[in-house]
């Protein structure tokens, strides 16, 4: 199979890793959440809260798809298309498992037992999320939201999610006059930001990779084009062979590092790999250095 083959391979892994992941989100929000009246963040929780709010008559995936959907023309412009390609295939993906689990599932899965049934629900949905983010997808709604400001205002994305998130939930009491339902709101919230840091360790860090192989010209113009970062290529020694090696040394997402594993593994399968966690990397691509 050749890096060409491998590359449309790898593509169709992801969106299959996105369709798995959007299947276990709906299962897990509409067999253990929304079935228990709990409102989660994100635009899913916006749309729940349409959905009590309306008397249950504008279903979740009608609204989420809808919402996502003027998001999505709005984010075309200033985000561009290939930011948005795997967003509008998870949006799809989502709403139509929204739609099935909403007909498969009108009442909780398990009764009179609120507070398991969130846990449950927050793992799977977590889970579901953490399938989606590391095949490098997205869900749309309030990730495309956070994108946004994030291009504009120096404001993390992670925080950014969570004031979103936060807000959400707190509006549940306006509609249902309860802490306590309020509260589960905020722990499905902990347990699903757990759950995906579990599952895709890490997921916004960034990684340096060090990469040792003969054929590094090959590999730095494939990190270049291909995954669109910047390579470093230094001189190095083998202090046993005595003999001069190149050291190509690339910063980037962590989510990006699979895609560079693979690649790297596809031109030189004996080429030596090393990645490490670094504490901040700023500048062009990366995060702005804050004064």
């Amino acid at each position: 199979m050749n890096l060409k083959s491998n590359k449309y391979f790898f593509e169709i892994q992801d969106y299959l890793m996105i369709l798995l992941g959007t299947l276990l989100y709906g299962f897990g929000f509409n067999g253990f959440i929304l079935s228990n009246e709990i409102i989660t963040g994100g635009l899913s929780g916006i749309c729940a809260l349409i959905y009590f709010a309306s008397g249950q008559m504008i279903p979740v995936s009608i609204s989420y798809f809808v919402i996502n959907i003027i998001l999505l023309a709005i984010a075309l412009k200033i985000l561009g298309l290939k930011f948005l390609l795997k967003t509008i295939f998870g949006v799809f993906s989502l709403s139509a498992s929204l739609s099935l689990f909403e007909m498969l599932l009108p009442e909780p899965i398990i009764k009179n037992e609120p507070f398991m049934s969130i846990i449950i629900g927050a793992c799977l949905c977590g889970s579901g999320l953490g399938l989606v983010f590391s095949a490098n997808g997205s869900t749309g709604g309030t990730d495309i939201i956070a994108a946004i400001v994030n291009k504009y205002k120096n404001i993390s994305f992670a925080k950014m999610m969570m004031y979103i998130d936060f807000l959400i939930i707190a509006c549940s009491y306006v509609l249902f006059h309860s802490v306590e339902k309020m509260i589960f709101g905020y722990v499905v919230m902990g347990v699903m930001s757990y759950t995906m840091d579990m599952l895709i360790n890490g997921k916004r860090q960034s990684v340096q990779i060090l990469v040792l192989s003969d054929k590094y010209e090959e590999i730095a113009t494939h990190v270049n084009n291909d995954i669109c970062r910047g390579v470093t290529v230094i001189d190095g020694m083998g202090w046993y062979s005595k003999q001069p090696k190149k050291v190509i040394v690339v910063l980037a997402k962590r989510t990006e590092s699979t895609s560079i594993f693979r690649l790297v593994k596809q031109i030189d399968s004996h080429a030596f790999i090393s990645q490490s966690n670094v504490i901040g990397v700023y500048g062009e691509g990366f995060d702005k250095i804050k004064t």
